[in-house]
């Protein structure tokens, strides 16, 4: 994964959008964003940064500067947030945020944003893109991996096969994703079950085409495990060709996630390594 050198860039929230009840998209523009590199990949991030309350910093925002300087308390939070879209005619970066009224930290702030509002960020990185010359691709989440789905249907080759499933909420959280490529998109509503429990079940029961297969599986890390030894051993999956990560944690806040990421990451695929042999 490659990811911009921690410079902090300034942008203005050009407008907000409601696409569906539960999320917020974030149409940022102004000077900073010129020749902002994106493209390359189509799961995109940037790390939207969020002073605490009442606290402000001199400008141009450093952050190593600010851990000197400030107080711990006062130090920012940083939150990944996927990159839905970039228009580089108009100069215009489109952020999608969940929304579930005053939960979280990012939600309810996109809710109080308006037009001209300050947005920090840091980044952009990046790691995946469809491969053009695969046979089918696979592509598998929940409402976190939803924007680099969209964006990876939008890349696809003309006619180029793809099987999505993506889990949301309910009926009213479904989005129209558009696609050159010949897509079988299913939606998945969780209603009471636990995050992923419907698209393990999915995979598991999913007939593969023939062929060789390029797949994209995000979202809470417990069924992204699930999930992970699904494809890499019972199905066979190359790990070349597979870009799965856990990009969230129940019961975990970020910090809690990005402090124990590493260490789960490892002991997966050590019990990868094992069961594959």
């Amino acid at each position: 994964m490659t990811e911009r050198p921690k410079t902090v860039t300034s942008a203005r929230v050009v407008r907000t959008e409601r696409p569906t009840p539960h999320l917020i998209r974030l149409v940022l523009g102004g000077e900073e964003l010129a020749g902002l590199p994106v493209g390359e990949y189509t799961d995109h991030y940037v790390k939207l940064i969020f002073p605490p309350d009442g606290v402000t910093y001199p400008h141009p925002v450093d952050l190593a500067a600010i851990k000197r300087e400030f107080p711990a308390e006062q130090w920012p939070r940083l939150r990944a947030y996927t990159v839905r879209a970039w228009d580089p005619l108009a100069g215009e970066l489109t952020i999608d945020v969940v929304h579930h009224g005053d939960e979280g930290l990012a939600g309810p702030w996109a809710a109080r944003l308006r037009p001209g509002d300050e947005v920090l960020f840091t980044g952009p990185g990046g790691a995946y893109a469809p491969d053009p010359t695969a046979d089918w691709h696979l592509l598998v989440g929940d409402e976190s991996a939803l924007p680099a789905i969209g964006a990876a249907l939008e890349r696809l080759p003309a006619g180029a096969p793809a099987v999505v499933l993506v889990e949301v909420d309910g009926p009213a959280d479904e989005q129209r994703l558009l696609s050159p490529g010949a897509v079988a998109l299913t939606w998945l509503h969780r209603g009471d079950r636990p995050v992923g429990a419907a698209l393990v079940a999915a995979v598991r029961a999913l007939e593969f085409p023939p062929g060789r297969v390029h797949a994209f599986v995000h979202g809470e890390a417990t069924f992204v495990k699930e999930l992970r030894r699904l494809l890499r051993v019972e199905r066979g999956v190359p790990r070349a060709a597979l870009s799965i990560s856990g990009y969230w944690r129940r019961g975990m806040n970020d910090e809690g996630w990005r402090s124990t990421k590493a260490d789960w990451n490892r002991q997966v695929e050590a019990e990868e390594i094992v069961a594959v042999g």
